[in-house]
């Protein structure tokens, strides 16, 4: 897999290259997301097409006007920020811990150390097989560090699983 490079923000450690999960995410994203969005336009719009039925002459004009608009406009956003969220998410492998990194308002970087690492497990659903993507999900005994990375390529999901396992069992062997 190529590297794709994350723009680098203040808290990512020097001379660190990270990895890039696959464009496919924003698809996969834009999917959900839009038809989420879409039922709740459709909830919201209810009222509206009500009123304009002559069913619920006593609700508010504006506000069955206004509903609808408003999450509409919200949907929008949300799905317009989709590819600019999936391109700040991304990873790095080092000798002794695996970096994870997300968010384009609020950065965040988490550490997982290979020897914290009790398994590894892969998972993919219905939409991200039909995408060939995989979710990468990395359990330790903490669970305030269990941590998950979307939107990797399944052959990359796979090598990952197995290369993560291998050095939490060589630095938990070490012990």
């Amino acid at each position: 897999m190529p590297v794709v490079p994350v723009h680098a923000s203040a808290i990512d450690p020097e001379g660190l290259a990270f990895r890039g999960v696959s464009g496919r995410l924003a698809t996969l994203r834009l999917i959900e997301r839009g038809l989420g969005g879409l039922v709740l336009f459709v909830i919201s719009a209810l009222p509206l097409v009500l009123r304009l039925a002559g069913a619920w002459d006593g609700y508010p004009a504006w506000l069955a006007w206004a509903l609808p608009a408003a999450v509409l406009a919200v949907v929008l956003w949300v799905l317009a920020l989709v590819p600019r969220q999936v391109r700040a998410i991304g990873y790095a492998e080092r000798n002794e811990d695996l970096l994870l990194r997300h968010g384009i308002l609020f950065h965040r970087v988490m550490v997982v150390p290979y020897g914290r690492m009790q398994y590894v497990d892969v998972t993919m659903g219905p939409l991200e097989r039909a995408l060939g993507l995989s979710s990468v999900h990395l359990h330790t005994a903490s669970p305030g560090t269990n941590a998950v990375l979307f939107g990797v390529p399944a052959t990359e999901a796979a090598r990952l699983r197995e290369q993560l396992s291998a050095r939490g069992e060589a630095k938990l062997a070490g012990l």
